[in-house]
């Protein structure tokens, strides 16, 4: 019998996360699920998913917690999908604003990503999975911050790749569009929807297939940055 998979999924109380740990666990994988202070919600997800993982606390802005947390395990996968906005136009976003931000989004996905790195080099057949957004393709009012960090994971991406290709660990990323989850339940989607070809909001089980068939299907792919927007973005 082969040995169990493991993925660690940064930000999983969140909608996509949550449908992403559950994505995972269906195809009987050891769920790490992150938490930063939603512990009950990461408790009755993993009750949700059999008890087949485990909960783990990091606050993901400070590096110790980061490394206290995720140093010690060995994955399979590493999906960094922790992330938060704090909208605003330019002349008036605050330097707490951008810090947060780009501290949150891109700076943990570096901490993150080197803390577990090591092992992963070590066992080899690995993948990396980034959670970039379509503000990162193609920027968006109010979000110079987060269209600045969801760039960056892009561009993160395609380096990366090019450096664990010869440890045989795939980097890509996905870039979801408007997709129903806490960060767009306040917004006009009902006039947002126009501008979408396939006139609706995507589901977050949507972006976990994505993120599933590049963690664990897509053994020829790395550098990639997939967007799934329903065309809203092209």
């Amino acid at each position: 019998m082969s040995e169990q998979k493991r993925v660690l999924v940064t930000g999983a109380t969140g909608a996509i996360g949550e449908a992403c740990i559950k994505a995972f666990a269906e195809a009987d994988y050891f769920v790490y699920i992150h938490y930063r202070s939603q512990k009950e919600k990461a408790q009755a997800l993993l009750a949700e998913v059999g008890g087949n993982g485990e909960i783990i606390y990091c606050d993901v802005a400070d590096k110790e917690s980061i490394k206290e947390a995720f140093s010690e395990l060995e994955l399979d996968v590493l999906v960094n999908n922790a992330g938060i906005t704090k909208d605003n136009l330019f002349f008036w976003m605050k330097d707490d604003e951008w810090e947060d931000v780009v501290n949150t989004n891109l700076n943990s996905m570096f901490r993150v990503t080197k803390a577990v790195s090591e092992k992963m080099i070590a066992k080899k057949n690995c993948a990396i999975i980034n959670m970039s957004s379509v503000s990162g393709i193609a920027g968006n009012v109010a979000q110079t911050n987060y269209a600045a960090t969801k760039g960056g994971i892009i561009a993160f991406t395609k380096a990366l790749a090019l450096e664990m290709g010869r440890y045989k660990i795939r980097v890509n990323c996905v870039a979801p569009g408007l997709i129903e989850s806490e960060m767009t339940e306040d917004l006009p989607l009902k006039e947002m929807k126009k501008a979408i070809p396939l006139r609706r909001i995507g589901k977050p089980e949507e972006v976990a297939e994505v993120v599933f068939f590049l963690a664990d299907k897509a053994t020829y792919i790395t550098a990639e940055t997939i967007n799934i927007s329903g065309g809203m973005v092209r």
